[in-house]
């Protein structure tokens, strides 16, 4: 009996590690206040149909969740509030473009058991500034965390579908029509 009793106790020990990473950051309505200087403005939305549809699904890599994409747009700033699967589980982001140019990156809720070295600065100050090139990719290269591709993979998909919509909706100032 006893040597069972043992096994349990250390088993029960390791299960906290299993969810190490994850966990709410920040709530995504507190991510905007703090990003609008806590007058949030008024949300839009943004139809995923036709070419949108198209180049999200070239982005993404799949098609995106939803056909509707909530953002809030002050000026030239926008913020978004986007999910993509990391390994099997979605990373919910902020994500702040400034005149074109990403401004912020920051995981808001991350459920993944494993890559949750991306909420961490070292990792998001890397997308400061990046904008999309030409191809539509992020013109700046992005330096990876060994043991968590998926999840960088995730939030440079997420960077750059943040940028592609931003650009959309800034230029055909989209409200809710398809």
């Amino acid at each position: 009996m006893r040597p069972i009793t043992f096994r349990l106790f250390i088993l029960l020990s390791l299960l906290p590690l299993l969810a190490w990473g994850r966990g709410t950051y920040q709530e995504p309505r507190e991510f905007l206040s703090d990003n609008f200087n806590g007058q949030v403005p008024e949300a839009s939305i943004v139809w995923l149909t036709g070419e949108r549809k198209q180049r999200a699904r070239e982005i993404l890599g799949h098609s995106y969740a939803s056909l509707r994409v909530r953002y809030w747009r002050k000026a030239q700033r926008s913020a978004w509030i986007l999910e993509e699967i990391g390994k099997d589980h979605p990373i919910t982001t902020g994500v702040v473009i400034q005149d074109g140019r990403l401004e912020r990156i920051k995981v808001l809720i991350f459920r993944e058991s494993r890559g949750w070295e991306v909420r961490y600065p070292f990792f998001t100050d890397q997308f400061k500034g990046a904008e999309l090139n030409h191809d539509g990719a992020l013109n700046k290269s992005i330096d990876g965390i060994s043991g968590a591709t998926l999840s960088v993979r995730a939030l440079k998909k997420i960077a750059a579908l943040a940028l592609y919509l931003d650009s959309v909706t800034v230029e055909q100032n989209v409200k809710t029509s398809p």
